[in-house]
């Protein structure tokens, strides 16, 4: 074999669902921002269901893993492929984690985080470097009083399911057929619907905690989209339409910002409508925005610019959320009081995911990729 086959060479980008991605990560930010004024309440959360933002990472996410490395096997190791993905995602997970620890003492809260103004600096140290590694804390261990199990950056725990699929795509689920892998994601999506439309909350708020019931949500948002999105590469079923972008923008913003369906008494009703999002509508936005064409160049540049910034938005925007929580609360701030410093919020997190992208994450990656990662290894 000639020292030229193992070089994995790049492939194209999507970069209708790089920006799609972006809008999504946005959204989430938004979300989170309104959520503060909701008093936790679910059925009036403005931007209602933002957090099926994170059941749409983990589809897409699928898509591009199996794009990218399903037919590259032959010319790689496990260990190359957990090589990349720890390379493209790990340097922000600790830069996160950073950034959580820097806020953490301006986060105190008489009401919501009273523990912070008396936490020594050693454990928060301590908890800091336990997250650079993404090891979930359990409940008591946590230094916040949420049960996170990522307490200075909660997000994190969405990055916790992402490394667990894709240490599941590289040993067992890269290796089926398209039949086997279709039953499987036909009976993770049965585990979906079982759990939103006959399950305690109608929805599937949750997967940050160390427990039982909240580790179930946890795999049950991840199997079904992640594992839908490998199939949904494989098969390559794309749709051909003008204006991709803008109309998969559209459609994700709507999907995220519908309110609540139905009320405590029926629950089942947003339960159907969350199934039908994430088993039906999401894969139909990816295949619609694979399949689409950027003739635009400002659509290019919008799209290039989100896609890069989605992941540092994602993974640093929530100790910002924190702090702005922990504001509100105390002050007993209303909605009409406090919008404005909500979009300075949203727009100091652009800002700030902007410049760790540029002054750390592609420095970091672009460093660790060629001191790591500048050939494949054939697999033994």
């Amino acid at each position: 074999m000639s020292s030229d086959s193992l070089i994995i060479k790049p492939k194209k980008h999507y970069e209708i669902l790089d920006g799609l991605r972006g809008v999504a990560a946005i959204l989430v930010v938004a979300f989170h921002i309104f959520e503060t004024f909701s008093g936790g309440n679910r059925f009036i959360q403005m931007i209602n269901h933002g957090y099926l933002a994170v059941d749409f990472f983990f589809l897409l996410s699928g898509f591009v893993v199996a794009y990218a490395y399903d037919d590259r096997w032959e010319k790689m190791t496990q260990w190359e492929f957990y090589k990349r993905r720890l390379i493209r995602l790990q340097p922000m997970v600790i830069m996160g984690m950073i950034i959580g620890a820097a806020l953490y003492y301006f986060q105190a809260s008489d009401v919501l985080f009273p523990q912070i103004a008396t936490m020594p600096v050693w454990k928060l140290i301590l908890v800091m470097f336990v997250g650079f590694t993404l090891i979930p804390l359990t409940p008591s261990a946590e230094i916040r009083g949420w049960g996170e199990m990522h307490p200075l950056n909660g997000p994190a725990w969405s990055l916790f399911f992402e490394y667990i699929a894709n240490i599941l795509y590289a040993v067992l689920f890269r290796r089926f057929s398209n039949k086997v892998m279709t039953l499987f994601v036909v009976i993770f999506a049965g585990m979906f619907i079982n759990y939103t439309v006959f399950g305690p909350k109608g929805d599937v708020i949750g997967g940050w905690s160390l427990n039982l019931e909240q580790m179930n949500i946890g795999f049950t948002r991840l199997l079904y989209p992640f594992f839908a999105g490998v199939l949904l590469s494989r098969l390559g079923k794309l749709i051909h339409i003008k204006g991709a972008f803008w109309i998969c923008s559209l459609l994700i913003t709507i999907v995220l910002a519908i309110p609540r369906i139905g009320d405590e008494n029926t629950l089942w009703m947003n339960g159907i409508y969350e199934s039908v999002c994430v088993i039906l509508l999401f894969p139909l936005i990816v295949s619609i925005g694979a399949g689409g064409e950027l003739k635009n160049p400002f659509s290019l540049k919008i799209c290039k610019l989100l896609g890069a910034i989605s992941y540092p938005i994602y993974i640093t925007h929530y100790p910002l959320i924190y702090w702005y929580t922990a504001w509100v609360v105390d002050n007993k701030v209303a909605l009409k009081d406090g919008y404005m410093l909500g979009i300075g919020v949203l727009i100091a997190s652009i800002v700030l995911a902007y410049a760790c992208l540029k002054l750390y994450d592609e420095p970091v990656r672009n460093w660790l990729q060629k001191k790591f990662q500048k050939r494949s290894v054939p697999v033994s």
